[in-house]
């Protein structure tokens, strides 16, 4: 027999830990919840990082879990909720850690995806499952939660708060120019691939300046890899042309950063996810990961798109031949994104008037 879903639920949780993009593309599914039982309490388990970046969302309760704590951070967690039971467990997050954080946490049912998308065997963790949603871009696989649930309206909607102190922040690092935000690097994990050159990147810079009057303000985390790449662009572009702000900006104050851009160029990356959920057009650059799953997902039109490209270079098959989201792990497949694609795009976004937020 189903566990039973709730018909009006008074406390949901969401446990989603990461990523960035990831829980920016959340953001619409808690929307959608809030605008069809406004007075339901929302209780979102989320990781340290992502926490910085979405803390004051309106109506939401977060409780942070740090995952270096692992074991103890968890019980932690269990011990703070110990005297709660949510109606529903929206298990959104598809790894082992989370699940494991999930036994801790009392509900009415459990709440997980389908057997084809779920993965880590998260559906053993679960009582009840979404129905199969082949094909599925990331947000519309979230918002799938909130329809299993009886939800009607799942129009995206985001709202993501950035304080006067952030604007005040990203004003000191970028001035009051209008500027091109450029963030040149995805996460640096084990076999990631998802970035361009370095030399495609300053010949967009050069672009933009010349042709737009526009400054590129360069922005990203404090790796060695990024901080590396932000040196070489500054070596490549004339003096000027390039605000280096990698390592240097708080997550609310990059989005403020974004907010105030009149575009934004970024691999397949947290920067696209936050860019969209503020409005500021998106130009996401993908090869090694399939965009009909992970664009932005406003500015899908806006992609440039070597996927196919790479997967028949790299993997030998035709795209519907492989798994939906495979990523392709090869070092050259982002060369084949070339820079008239990327500046062709960005000469369509500049000849638009500015999005209103």
């Amino acid at each position: 027999m189903k566990h039973p879903l709730p018909a009006s639920p008074e406390h949901l949780c969401v446990l989603r830990l990461s990523a960035l993009g990831d829980v920016c593309n959340l953001v619409p599914t808690v929307r959608a919840l809030q605008r069809q039982w406004p007075q339901a309490r929302i209780t979102w388990i989320i990781g340290k990082a992502e926490h910085s970046l979405l803390a004051g969302l309106s109506g939401v309760e977060f409780v942070v879990y740090d995952k270096t704590t692992r074991l103890a951070g968890m019980r932690e967690i269990w011990r703070r909720l110990d005297d709660t039971r949510f109606d529903a467990l929206l298990h959104m997050q598809q790894s082992i850690r989370a699940s494991i954080l999930s036994l801790g946490i009392k509900s009415r049912v459990r709440i997980g995806y389908d057997k084809e998308r779920a993965k880590d065997w998260q559906y053993l963790f679960t009582q009840r499952r979404l129905p199969p949603h082949p094909r599925a871009h990331v947000l519309e696989s979230f918002m799938d939660f909130a329809r299993l649930l009886g939800v009607e309206d799942t129009t995206p909607e985001w709202n993501l708060p950035i304080p006067d102190g952030a604007y005040q922040e990203a004003r000191r690092l970028s001035g009051d120019a209008p500027y091109l935000l450029m963030s040149p690097c995805a996460n640096p994990r084990l076999r990631n691939f998802r970035n361009w050159s370095a030399e495609g990147y300053a010949a967009v810079i050069e672009h933009a300046w010349r042709q737009h009057g526009l400054a590129t303000v360069l922005s990203g985390g404090a790796s060695t890899q990024e901080r590396e790449m932000g040196a070489r662009l500054r070596g490549l572009c004339a003096e000027g042309t390039v605000i280096d702000t990698i390592g240097a900006t708080s997550l609310k104050g990059l989005l403020a950063l974004i907010d105030r851009a009149r575009g934004v160029i970024a691999p397949d990356s947290g920067p696209v996810h936050m860019a969209n959920a503020l409005n500021t057009p998106t130009i996401g650059l993908y090869a090694t990961t399939n965009p009909q799953r992970a664009a932005p997902y406003r500015f899908q039109d806006r992609v440039v798109n070597r996927y196919p490209d790479a997967v028949r270079a790299y993997l030998h098959k035709e795209p519907e031949e492989i798994p939906w989201g495979q990523r392709v792990r090869h070092p050259d497949a982002m060369s084949l994104i070339r820079v008239e694609d990327v500046i062709e795009r960005l000469d369509a976004l500049l000849a638009e008037p500015p999005n209103e937020a």
